[in-house]
């Protein structure tokens, strides 16, 4: 046994978790599901056997150690047992994004040689079946849906529900296989390969040991004091690394429950009636609620409006002191609590914030205006840098140490260095083991002493110790004239106006930047919806110059903020134009995690991009689009270009 391995108690597997969790917590929740708007909930003991009945059905049908897994699905605790049963056999589990089209599918399971699906339903069996043909060692498909599935071939396709009733009948059968398959998993054991998004190419496979899992999961739970009385809502998707680590890793170190919302639509209301004690979600969630809250603000009456923005001035002077337990004077303290009663109490109840203990985002940099919105509020919201090739943890944000310009200081365990270049390396027991069939792109990732290259660009702070991000070190470039080039620092500052969804800013290697910009249709919808503004459609509210009179003063705003960092002050945006369509995943312009793929961006859009930087005033362009059943089409639009006023360094520092 490794040395970690007796660090953990012995306990070297996620099953060797679920056994110890079956008997320490045994009448204690385990999951919750919402479904046909009533919560069912397993205890750990009850799940223990719910998984040992699909483990036995899945040696059954004939799963080998060593075979992959594909699994399907949103958020439901029958796939989060569906991956401790593979585990559990010795087999591999392998989530895949259940928004992926057919073609994505096809890649990701020819790649991995999955020989075993588990699917969620109808939908998810229909991709697969339409690229079987493709997949050489695809044997059998199991479903959790059963509903439109009666007159299927049944030969290859098998329910849920009747594998497990299978693998009960032949509990004697198999059982001593099980207990002997599960014997055998060890540290070094794969706990799971999930697939990256893909950003600049087809998606790695990411091979993770139950060491890099246990490991990782154990340390981030004992440095925010997790326990097995927490509650956590799982609603991010599965195939990434977050949800694997807090709803399966975590979950089983701690013996938290795991609660699944009905749908993706009432995840809100859900999340609501749970009211999680430990939460996480990317930027782009804290976006939208906080411009859901603008935006009903707005539709408020003025004692209301004026009690909110009033209380909340108080809020960000003092609110994030008090979270961190620094000295606030008596009156100011008194007014807070005043606040909580009147506003941000009920606010945060209203988001389903009001018992969150620990609060986490990541996956990119969030606006720190967003960012000093929610801890205002009371709410210990923190940022964590990390990777998947990381097992999530590369930096984490102590209490009392929380600030929005910074991701933390090193996780637990993980070491970090900076390169000359500015590019940051670390290793930690989290460092997966390698990409699958990708010896290659391991061997230019980590090298021989364990040191992963992350391509992120940063600094340590020489007082605090913290780590600064500037950008994504391929993504970081020199302006024509030597000036520092950071697109991520800029479109952040954009994205904390409720009605920008997404910039993307251009400029590397030219005299001046230019961007284009997302609007946010709920936002802007509303916005019209209040001022009587007639729109057919996105193309058309986002090239009404109303609209775009808007964005340009947000553009020139920002242009202020980027002039007063003199290491930043170059990335100025100079022109602008709002895109007539969101970028979007089925079109290839971002990730399924909403990460912007900036080459195919750049090579999709080239016309604008010229456009933007020889002065022409409009536009004509025609772009493919896909539509939600897969057809292609395309759509004609002519964009307005625009100047925005940019901010003379020269002059500001002669003005100082």
């Amino acid at each position: 046994m490794s040395q970690s391995s007796q660090a953990t108690g012995g306990l070297a597997s996620i099953p060797a978790l679920l056994q110890r969790n079956a008997t320490l917590f045994a009448e204690k929740d385990a999951y919750r599901e919402k479904e046909f708007g009533i919560w069912q909930s397993w205890t750990w003991a009850e799940t223990e056997k719910e998984i040992e009945a699909l483990a036995l059905g899945l040696i059954n049908v004939g799963v080998n150690e060593g075979d992959f897994i594909a699994i399907i699905g949103r958020n439901r605790p029958y796939f989060y047992w569906a991956m401790v049963a593979a585990q559990s056999i010795g087999a591999v589990p392998v989530p895949v994004y259940n928004d992926s089209s057919a073609e994505e599918m096809a890649y990701i399971l020819g790649h991995c040689g999955a020989r075993f699906v588990i699917a969620e339903d109808q939908e998810q069996v229909d991709k697969v079946i339409d690229i079987q043909d493709q997949l050489h060692q695809f044997e059998h498909m199991i479903y959790v849906d059963p509903r439109g599935m009666r007159k299927y071939d049944h030969h290859q396709l098998h329910e849920y529900s009747h594998i497990q009733d299978q693998g009960r009948a032949a509990y004697d059968e198999w059982i001593v296989d099980l207990k002997e398959r599960r014997a055998k998993l060890t540290y070094d054991s794969t706990c799971v390969m999930l697939y990256t998004s893909g950003t600049t190419g087809k998606p790695k496979g990411v091979v993770l040991s139950n060491r890099n899992i246990v490991e990782s999961a154990k340390n981030a739970s004992e440095f925010d004091n997790l326990r097995a009385d927490d509650e956590i809502l799982a609603y991010l998707p599965m195939a990434w690394v977050g949800d694997f680590i807090f709803s399966l890793g975590q979950a089983y170190w701690t013996g938290f429950c795991v609660n699944c919302p009905e749908s993706p639509e009432t995840m809100m209301t859900d999340l609501r009636e749970i009211g999680p004690t430990y939460y996480f979600a990317p930027p782009r969630v804290f976006e939208t609620q906080l411009t859901n809250v603008m935006i009903r603000m707005e539709d408020a009456g003025k004692f209301k409006y004026k009690m909110f923005h009033h209380f909340m001035e108080h809020a960000k002077r003092v609110g994030p002191n008090i979270l961190d337990g620094k000295p606030v004077g008596f009156m100011d303290r008194l007014k807070y609590k005043l606040g909580d009663f009147l506003v941000y109490g009920p606010l945060k109840d209203t988001l389903g914030f009001g018992r969150v203990r620990v609060g986490y985002t990541a996956g990119e940099a969030i606006g720190p205006e967003i960012f000093e919105f929610y801890r205002s509020l009371g709410i210990n919201l923190k940022q964590l840098y990390g990777q998947t090739e990381a097992t999530v943890f590369i930096t984490v944000q102590p209490d009392g140490e929380v600030r929005a310009d910074t991701v933390g200081v090193p996780a637990p365990d993980v070491e970090i260095k900076i390169a000359d270049n500015g590019e940051i390396f670390y290793r930690s027991p989290g460092t997966f083991v390698e990409y699958y069939k990708n010896p290659e792109s391991t061997a230019s990732t980590k090298d021989a002493e364990g040191w992963v290259a992350t391509g992120d660009a940063g600094f340590f702070e020489e007082q605090s110790g913290h780590l600064r991000i500037i950008d994504r070190a391929k993504d970081v470039g020199k302006m024509a004239d030597g000036a520092m080039f950071a697109p991520k620092f800029v479109e952040n500052k954009l994205k904390f106006y409720p009605d920008i969804l997404e910039a993307v800013l251009f400029g590397n290697g030219k005299d001046r930047c230019v961007a284009f910009i997302n609007i946010d249709l709920t936002a802007v919808g509303n916005w019209a919806e209040r001022n009587n503004v007639a729109y057919a459609s996105y193309q058309e509210l986002a090239g009404h110059p109303r609209v775009l009179d808007t964005i340009q003063e947000h553009v020139e705003a920002v242009n202020k903020s980027v002039a007063a960092d003199p290491m930043l002050s170059g990335c100025q945006i100079h022109r602008f134009l709002v895109l007539h369509k969101e970028l979007d995943a089925d079109d290839g312009e971002m990730t399924r995690t909403r990460k912007v793929r900036r080459v195919i961006v750049e090579n999709k859009f080239s016309d604008l991009i010229e456009g933007l930087y020889d002065g022409s005033p409009q536009v004509s362009t025609e772009t493919e689009v896909t539509y939600e059943d897969g057809r292609k089409g395309a759509i004609k639009a002519t964009l307005d270009l625009r100047d925005a006023a940019i901010v003379s360094t020269a002059s500001k520092v002669a003005a100082e």
